[in-house]
């Protein structure tokens, strides 16, 4: 009986140094993933090539690390546009906005490593860009963030209530310590965020918490949550948990269900419900200025419309 139980430890320690040694030496590929299976680094298509309007951005994060971003622009004929950026040309023209994408370092064409210290500074200089452009309404900046996006720009948002108007989070998880226990359910016990009930010993091994339930409390910009109940990636429960620790501050949160949203389809299996709740929210709490105040303006469509920050990853 004796030699069994020890067995049973053993064989229990094994497992755990064995999911130690996993998360220690790949936790960066879990969580960060610049390139799909079976595609290549490079941009196999571009806005121009998908008839979209757009600019080319090269910018320098606060380290010194090269970054590239398309700022998509809003035009009059984009209805008629087909292409595999759906979602981008439906939220041209059902949001009527220009959309800013970054490749984070490492991704796309951007140079450097991941990191969520990197990342950080990454989506900051992009919103600082994004802050001095002359062509844009810089009161309304919106940011958007899916799945590790949505942690970004949790972060960026808190961090710059001055300069972000509002922010949309879209499938989003609690932190990263929680996923490591949806991912890797054998280390549930041992590495968890604020809300887990085991000892979180392993905690320390983490190197990227992006712990978006403790910043998403601290934000004082409206916030809209959009969930989709078949996540199959993210359990739902993180959107709702979400929402409950920033409305029991933030008065102006609002939090949209969509029962048969995936994990990267929420949008499309959303449909009108969707863009409708976008549209809402925006209405409410992203106000345009008055036309006085934007009469000087060469470019009113660009200075009328929101300026977007979309940050999604995990794609």
């Amino acid at each position: 009986m004796v030699s069994f139980v020890n067995a049973l430890l053993y064989g229990v320690g094994g497992i755990v140094m064995a999911g130690m040694a996993l998360l220690v030496a790949f936790q960066e590929k879990l969580v960060y993933v610049p390139v799909l299976p079976g595609l290549t680094k490079s941009y196999s298509i571009t806005p121009s090539r998908l008839r979209l309007i757009y600019e080319d951005v090269w910018l320098r994060s606060s380290d010194g690390v090269r970054l590239h971003a398309w700022f998509i622009k809003l035009f009059p004929d984009c209805r008629d546009i087909a292409h595999r950026l759906e979602m981008v040309r439906i939220m041209l023209q059902r949001l009527h906005c220009n959309v800013f994408m970054l490749s984070y370092r490492g991704y796309g064409e951007s140079d450097g490593y991941p990191s969520q210290h990197g990342i950080t500074r990454d989506a900051q200089a992009a919103l600082e860009h994004l802050s001095q452009r002359t062509d844009i309404d810089t009161t309304r900046i919106v940011v958007f963030g899916r799945s590790l996006g949505g942690a970004v720009g949790a972060v960026l948002t808190k961090n710059n209530p001055d300069k972000v108007a509002a922010l949309i989070l879209e499938n989003t998880f609690t932190s990263i310590l929680d996923m490591a226990g949806v991912l890797l359910p054998f280390l549930k016990w041992f590495i968890g965020g604020s809300g887990s009930k085991g000892p979180r010993i392993l905690n320390f091994l983490v190197r990227s918490p992006w712990s978006t339930i403790d910043v998403v409390g601290e934000i004082k910009q409206p916030i809209l949550f959009l969930s989709g109940l078949q996540d199959e990636m993210v359990p739902p429960s993180h959107m709702q948990m979400l929402y409950a620790k920033a409305a029991a501050r933030n008065k102006h949160c609002k939090f949209v269900e969509f029962p048969t949203g995936m994990h990267m389809d929420t949008w499309l299996a959303g449909g009108d419900q969707y863009w409708r709740s976008i549209q809402e929210f925006l209405a409410e709490h992203v106000r345009k200025k008055k036309e006085s105040e934007t009469s000087g303006n060469d470019n009113g469509i660009l200075r009328s419309e929101n300026p977007w920050i979309k940050s999604v990853e995990w794609e």
